[in-house]
């Protein structure tokens, strides 16, 4: 290929969003027109119940089929950095890294009990029809009844839903209706976070150290330029200073800490448990009241 693959990998509400539209605001760098593309991903596996690929799955047709969408953003936007963004990807790596071996990775991520509350705000969010076209053109023709069937469903379960929220929001884990079943939904969007954390980190892990880069949300946005200055050196890409600091010029520091402040201490409780080792193990600091509860 003549343009070169970015995986950027992050759990739900992590900042991946963010951190794709500042890099394909850059001359040479462009993503698809829509926020994530899991139906190319998926395709040849549409009906996995999950989205925990292993690498095998990563047949021959399949990784030509995802390919040739990699080739199709390259010659539409003339780029010589392709950069994909689904959150899916942190539960399949090697599968990924099994279709586009000569890819760099991006980490992102961020405070898990931030991260799970503008998660939950999801799973019960409303329909957006512009967001919700935008990606369904890219749906293979093969899978459109797949996914009209689910989207239908998903849709009547919020309506009947006792907690008012959709079937199914993000990631797909293994085992999810039998984790949706016992635990409550701020608990398994905690699960899901820690999931997506921890599945990242020990694929990356694995790798080279040259092929990935990990970035805190918080440190960039305290710091966009600064970070992104990283990141671009890790890329091997040299962008006029000017460039870069319009790239950032609306990154904000102002959800930091946004989801601690709003949960309750019971709820608080109710979590920190779940994701407490993940959590110390990247560089969060616990509640003080869960640090106590603990102690």
């Amino acid at each position: 290929m003549e343009y070169r693959p970015v995986i950027i990998i992050g759990a739900p509400r992590s900042g991946t969003n963010m951190l794709r539209d500042v890099l394909t605001s850059l001359p040479g760098l462009a993503t698809w027109p829509c926020d994530e593309i899991n139906y190319i991903w998926r395709h040849g596996n549409v009906r996995y119940p999950s989205d925990e690929f292993i690498s095998d799955m990563a047949r021959p047709e399949v990784g030509r089929y995802i390919r040739r969408q990699f080739n199709w953003v390259a010659r539409k936007y003339q780029a010589h950095t392709v950069v994909e963004k689904t959150c899916a990807n942190s539960l399949r790596i090697e599968f990924v890294d099994r279709i586009v071996p000569e890819a760099k990775y991006i980490f992102i991520r961020r405070d898990g009990l931030d991260a799970v509350v503008s998660a939950i705000k999801q799973w019960k969010g409303k329909l957006d029809i512009t967001y919700l076209g935008r990606k369904a053109r890219f749906v293979p023709a093969a899978d459109l009844f797949n996914y009209a069937t689910f989207f239908l469903w998903n849709r009547i379960y919020r309506l009947v839903s006792r907690d008012n929220r959709l079937a199914v929001w993000g990631p797909k884990l293994e085992g999810m209706k039998d984790l949706l079943s016992r635990h409550s939904l701020e608990e398994f969007s905690a699960l899901q976070w820690k999931r997506c954390v921890e599945k990242s980190a020990y694929a990356l892990s694995n790798m080279p150290k040259h092929r990935w880069h990990e970035v805190g949300y918080e440190d960039f946005v305290t710091n966009p330029v600064e970070e992104l200055d990283k990141i671009l050196d890790f890329l091997n890409l040299r962008v006029d200073s000017s460039v870069r600091e319009q790239a950032v010029s609306d990154v904000n520091p102002k959800s930091i800490g946004k989801g601690r402040r709003s949960i309750n201490e019971d709820t608080i409780h109710r979590l920190v448990p779940l994701i407490q080792d993940t959590m110390i193990r990247h560089g969060y600091t616990l509640p003080i009241s869960s640090q106590t509860q603990n102690e």
